[in-house]
């Protein structure tokens, strides 16, 4: 555990590097193309700001995008059991309570977020508590208090701000090449060959994030199911709220494709299985099923 949690911020600290280094890459080509350091001086501004947002702030962000309202005990009976749930977990798992949110969704699902122990999240759908035993519930919990334990949520955090940030400017750059035709006159052959540097960079930018996503988040979930087995010693739970949560019509409405890699089965169905395992942010169900059913506690 303690071996996953330094590489988790060995990976949060290079993955901060790179998406530096790409914003920058980015800002550097346009400010030579356009011929104005001022492109360059503002991509160093943004890329900066980018990278303390995503760390402190990145959390926050999440949750208001998933609609997820704080968890009140005085609600209602359910709720407070919820809290209860998780807080025995935590003192079991040994981690401080974070705090507990809830999605007013009929898909059920969870996620957690934060940057450390200390200031982490979960968050859980109506549609997870309602239609979950108590052996489930406790599962899921337990799971996505690994990922707390194991700074998955940092890591899982600051690569879902950045990506957003890397697609939108990415989006940006391209649209601009369009507008800015009119200023590629001069220095044509030079601005040809920036032009196709710059296209490359806007092309790659947003494909190695995802790709970079898409292998943290598939390596991380199974060690918090096996983590997660181990806090509640019984890993029949949750590898029967996962087949649940999978195999539930409903569409999570909040999720996108940037937060979709939090939670724990991904919130969009997939038809082709193919398809699935290979551009899907998480391990195929079935084998996740069949690692957790083997597991001997």
């Amino acid at each position: 555990m303690y071996q996953q949690i330094a590489n988790n911020k060995r990976k949060t600290v290079l993955l901060m590097v790179l998406f530096f280094v790409l914003i920058v890459a980015i800002g550097y080509a346009l400010a030579i193309y356009y011929n104005d350091q001022g492109i360059l001086v503002i991509a160093l501004i943004v890329s900066l700001a980018s990278n303390g947002v995503s760390y402190w702030w990145g959390d926050k962000a999440i949750l208001g995008l998933s609609g997820a309202r704080p968890l009140d005990h005085n609600r209602d009976l359910r709720e407070r059991q919820v809290y209860h749930l998780v807080e025995n977990l935590c003192i079991t798992a040994g981690t401080p309570m974070p705090k507990v949110f809830i999605i007013n969704d009929p898909a059920p699902n969870a996620f957690a977020t934060g940057r450390d122990p200390k200031h982490a999240s979960i968050a859980l759908t109506t549609g997870l508590i309602e239609k979950l035993n108590k052996a489930e519930l406790e599962g899921v919990i337990a799971h996505e208090l690994s990922h707390v334990r194991n700074y998955d949520i940092l890591l899982a955090t600051v690569v879902i701000t950045l990506l957003g940030l890397v697609v939108m400017v990415s989006d940006w750059t391209l649209r601009s090449r369009w507008y800015g035709r009119g200023h590629s006159n001069q220095n044509s052959r030079g601005g040809n060959g920036l032009a196709i540097v710059r296209l490359v960079l806007i092309i790659l930018s947003p494909i190695l994030a995802r790709l970079i996503y898409f292998a943290i988040s598939r390596k991380r979930e199974y060690l918090a199911d096996a983590s997660g087995a181990l806090i509640t010693r019984y890993p029949e739970g949750l590898a029967s709220a996962l087949q649940k949560i999978s195999s539930d019509n409903n569409k999570l409405r909040v999720a996108s494709s940037a937060t979709a890699g939090l939670y724990i089965v991904n919130p969009f169905k997939k038809t082709n299985e193919v398809i699935s395992e290979l551009f899907s942010t998480h391990p195929p169900i079935a084998k996740r099923v069949a690692a957790l059913n083997n597991m001997n506690i």
